[in-house]
């Protein structure tokens, strides 16, 4: 297959032995049924079942090129993300397939198709694409009647936000909202107080780790910061362009947007999703990990009594000061 450096990466055989070089491959691996396969992670895949037992493969930027070959991997999977990594890591003598960006659904359901040819596990791919499709169909059904959807922003810290053509934007607009940001801007871009007061958003989308964002300036004096109007996410489903993360941002964010609307019982359990005929005569070849799904559990967003927020996380001050941390997250 070629990747998006354009290189002809070929793999002879069923790979034993694969690093991933961000935690949205290394979440992939693990949906796919493949994570037996996984011997080295970064720390932000560290919330994976099992990964304290991989070697951790971080750097205090991207990854330790000494710590991925000491894992002896027979293939590196490297995200958009990771795109400084590649040559080193090659340099060094690995297989490496460098993943193209992904900012759309579609970009995820081709993602994951990828790792499960290049792993062997095609199977467990298509189960996991007809898992998510199946949960984005279910969350575009309670909200494809709605009308004056409201508009929202995801501050990252330091006037940062993420707006269009990114994998944020696409959740956003699956949750039925409109990412107000990306009218008039692309990826993350730092904006003014006067331009974050202008576009004005009537939600925020928030994180453990914004901490109390929403009653900052300027958020605070928008629409969204007066009526402590928040969707509340984990930072690891916003950034980790992912199948089990479109699933967990599906329900959870539809859940406090349209909390008249949604019904827990449009979740789809994996184990009521059939692959097309073809796919599942595909082998699989370890059994997939159930996302951690929690529809219900997100505190509500409309009024005063909305949620608070957690202290500050180092990632948010990395992303307040440089703007890329966020990316390096993908």
């Amino acid at each position: 297959m070629t990747d998006a450096t354009g290189t002809e990466v070929t793999i002879e055989e069923r790979p034993e032995r694969v690093t991933t070089t961000n935690p949205s491959a290394a979440q992939t691996m693990w949906e796919v049924g493949g994570r037996s396969q996984v011997v080295g992670l970064t720390q932000y895949a560290s919330y994976l079942d099992g990964a304290e037992s991989r070697t951790n493969v971080s750097a205090s930027f991207g990854v330790n090129v000494e710590r991925v070959v000491g894992t002896e991997p027979d293939l590196v999977l490297a995200p958009n993300a990771s795109a400084g990594d590649v040559a080193p890591l090659r340099q060094a003598g690995l297989t490496v397939y460098h993943l193209p960006a992904t900012t759309t659904i579609d970009d995820i359901r081709a993602k994951t198709a990828t790792i499960g040819r290049l792993t062997g596990n095609c199977g467990g791919a298509s189960e996991a694409n007809a898992w998510m499709d199946a949960n984005v169909d279910a969350v575009r059904q309670v909200t494809a009647d709605a009308e004056d959807r409201p508009t929202a922003l995801y501050p990252l810290g330091g006037g940062y936000v993420a707006a269009g053509n990114t994998f944020v934007t696409s959740l956003i607009e699956l949750a039925g909202a409109e990412n107000v940001a990306a009218r008039n801007h692309t990826q993350y871009p730092q904006l003014s107080d006067e331009v974050i007061l202008q576009m004005d958003p009537e939600v925020l989308f928030v994180t453990e780790n914004s901490a109390d964002i929403a009653t900052t300036e300027p958020y605070a004096s928008t629409t969204a910061g007066e009526r402590n109007a928040t969707v509340s996410l984990r930072v690891r489903n916003l950034n980790q362009p992912a199948p089990r993360s479109v699933v967990n941002v599906a329900h959870n964010a539809t859940a406090q947007l349209y909390p008249d609307r949604y019904d827990a019982d449009s979740y789809v359990p994996r184990s009521a999703v059939t692959p097309s005929e073809t796919a599942a005569t595909a082998t699989q070849t370890s059994d997939p990990t159930p996302a951690d799904h929690t529809p219900g559990t997100a505190q509500p967003t409309t009024d005063a009594s909305g949620p608070g927020f957690t202290v500050v996380g180092a990632l948010l001050a990395v992303l307040a000061l440089t703007g890329l941390r966020y990316r390096r997250e993908e």
